[in-house]
């Protein structure tokens, strides 16, 4: 029997990302007129309202865009950066080890995970300013309207933000979210229960200060937060806590806007961020799994879990050993994606050889992402984060603090080392996919480390095997950010049995959907189709 034919009507533009709400404020913008730069701000912006644990006016990101119109293609790098006042050696001394899943380094008090002194120099609000006024199409204020009635109006607690209030990460070495809500006192009247537990699913939020806060940005823009009057308030309140943070951090930053770092696989154009964005690891995967015949192999295989595993340590490896800024460490990207170095890497694991890689750095979990396809071919994927949240609300301001100094590793002489101005190395990987010039995939992901690998994968689901991005995003998934394999409990026993035979240790974890949280578009023939990571209640949504 035939399979039936799809009758739905084809999107002329599309977004998606990991809230519903979010992306019902992007597509209300493009229905209204205005493009797809114009949709992800207001998409990121509500996304800070309603999961603000994962991102907000004083995160950080990456975006990357393509303009169809004007043939603009570049990667926009608003990672935060260390303030001033840090200095190589100055957590040495309160070093006590990496966290033992590598998300971050522990220290003597949290220093660099909870309060101020977590707290890096942010830098999404100046990218999306500086985004809006290149590509953006709509009033600025107007962009921020759906956040602003989300934060006015109340918001329900989700299941995945419900998840992150409750993650308690002591077992890792770092502070529990429970602790982080009740930092302030702000914190604890926002997020947490009459009885000191933190709100649960279904329970509602209102953030009237929050939406205070967006208003004056919508009315003067980024400067407000990085010259004006909530820089001042941030920076008082730093003064008085003895942050690191300075005001001439806040007015110094700078976005980076250069070319995307592009490789070819397959004969179609793969075009990521570059380092201190990462990119370089999904590209440098895929250059060593185009050496082999991965639909010969079987999707999911052992064969192949087995060589990609491999592929993905390699990166990981490299990245650790090379990978920083680029204004500090000069990262070898020639050698990496070279076929010489490709060759030699797929040589080694035909001959059955496994790479050693203990755990290092990496990011965490609490990101988030959108990509958006609008009707005239404008592409624009953008993956911005807290870090770990560093538990700070400026009284009467209503947002949280990025916590990102817990990623820079407080050992002097290493690539991610702290240094004044230096910008800390992210897993953020917004891609987008072209064939002859022109985009025919967008994809992004948040979740930490696993966020090229997760990339990675569901290109290799899209391109060799030829699923639709729901398919790619929501098929089984397997992780080597060490030296074992992680998989996800869709996985077959006998597979991991088999991967075992081959002297692999093998970590079934329990959840269903694993491994960062991938969404993305694909436009082949001119056709949107959407996917949405089931595991973070998200959604892809068409505008007919």
């Amino acid at each position: 029997m035939a399979r039936p034919e799809n009758r739905l009507p084809s999107p002329r533009a599309m977004i998606t990302a990991p809230q519903p709400e979010a992306v019902e404020a992007g597509l209300a913008i493009l229905a209204g007129g205005g493009n797809a730069m114009d949709a992800v701000l207001a998409c990121a912006l509500t996304q800070g309202v309603i999961d603000p644990l994962m991102c907000g006016v004083a995160g950080l990101g990456v975006l990357q865009i393509f303009d169809a119109a004007t043939g603009d293609h570049v990667v926009m790098n608003g990672l935060s950066t260390c303030p001033s006042a840090c200095t190589e050696t100055m957590w040495q001394d309160v070093f006590e080890g990496e966290c033992p899943d590598g998300y971050g380094y522990i220290l003597k008090g949290h220093v660099n995970e909870l309060g101020h002194s977590a707290v890096t120099t942010p830098g999404i609000l100046r990218l999306l300013a500086q985004a809006h006024g290149r590509w953006g199409s709509k009033p600025w204020a107007s962009l921020f309207e759906p956040a602003i009635a989300a934060a006015t109006e109340g918001w329900i607690i989700r299941p995945h933000v419900a998840t992150m209030f409750a993650l308690d990460e002591t077992a890792y070495g770092r502070v529990s979210y429970r602790d982080k809500l009740a930092h302030t006192e702000d914190g604890k009247r926002l997020y947490l229960r009459p009885d000191g537990s933190p709100k649960r699913l279904g329970d509602t939020v209102r953030n009237l200060d929050l939406a205070t806060s967006l208003a004056l940005i919508a009315r003067e823009g980024a400067e407000a937060l990085h010259t004006g009057e909530l820089a001042r308030q941030i920076i008082a309140n730093m003064e008085k806590h003895g942050g690191l943070l300075s005001a001439a951090d806040l007015a110094g930053f700078t976005p980076e806007v250069e070319p995307p770092l592009s490789i070819l696989y397959h004969g179609r154009t793969i075009a990521v961020p570059p380092p201190p964005a990462d990119g370089i690891m999904v590209a440098e995967m895929l250059r060593i799994m185009e050496r082999f015949d991965l639909s010969a192999l079987g999707h999911n295989s052992v064969d192949f879990i087995a060589i990609f595993a491999e592929a993905m340590k390699y990166a990981g490896r490299d990245k650790d050993r090379h990978i920083g800024d680029p204004r500090f460490v000069t990262p070898p990207l020639e050698r990496l994606l070279s076929d010489a170095y490709a060759d030699e890497c797929a040589a080694a694991i035909r001959g059955g050889s496994k790479v050693a890689l203990p755990r290092g750095d990496a990011d965490g979990e609490h990101t988030t992402t959108v990509s958006c396809v609008d009707a005239d071919g404008m592409v624009a994927t953008l993956t911005h984060t807290l870090g770990l949240p560093s538990g700070v609300i400026v009284p009467g301001t209503g947002f949280m603090l990025n916590g990102a100094m817990n990623w820079y590793d407080p050992r002097p002489g290493r690539a991610g080392s702290i240094g004044p101005g230096k910008r800390r190395f992210s897993s953020m990987s917004p891609t987008i996919v072209l064939e002859e010039g022109h985009p025919v995939a967008t994809i992004g992901a948040p979740g930490g480390a696993w966020i090229p690998i997760a990339i990675a994968q569901a290109l290799v689901n899209v391109l060799d095997f030829g699923m639709t991005m729901q398919e790619a995003v929501q098929a089984p998934r397997f992780s080597a950010t060490s030296d074992a394999i992680d998989i996800g409990n869709r996985i077959p026993r006998a597979t991991q049995r088999a991967l075992e035979a081959k002297g692999y240790e093998v970590r079934r974890l329990a959840a269903t959907f694993p491994f960062a949280g991938v969404h993305g578009i694909t436009m082949w023939n001119g056709k949107l189709e959407g996917g949405a990571d089931p595991q973070r209640d998200g959604l892809a949504a068409g505008l007919i």
